[in-house]
């Protein structure tokens, strides 16, 4: 419950304050977001199968989203910045969707 809470306030402030994304981070920020809900949507696997930790949660959202950052920055300084976000994308996209149909047959028993 206070989790559920803390993200309607979350949501709540943020279209009230309006955050305004720097320019400088504006490109990592769809590539963090794809890698933090590769932790969530790992989390919650997790979770079902009964195995969920939560100190492995927090450095795995964390590792993924600084791990996914660092290579686009890196892709960026080396002139191949679209190719590798397009790389991590298809990567942790491939990951999102493992664990949906992982969720998914734990659900529904299928």
């Amino acid at each position: 419950m206070i989790a559920v809470l803390g993200l309607v306030a979350g949501v709540v402030a943020g279209l009230l304050v309006r955050p305004e994304v720097p320019a400088v981070v504006e490109p990592y920020l769809p590539i963090a977001v794809v890698a933090a809900l590769d932790a969530v949507f790992g989390g919650l696997r997790a979770m079902l199968d009964g195995i969920f930790v939560d100190k492995v949660f927090v450095v795995s959202f964390l590792s993924n989203v600084v791990v996914a950052a660092l290579i686009v920055f890196l892709g960026d300084k080396l002139g191949v910045g679209a190719q590798l976000s397009t790389g991590v994308v298809v990567v942790l996209g491939i990951r999102i969707f493992s664990n949906a149909a992982a969720i998914r047959r734990h659900v529904f028993r299928a």
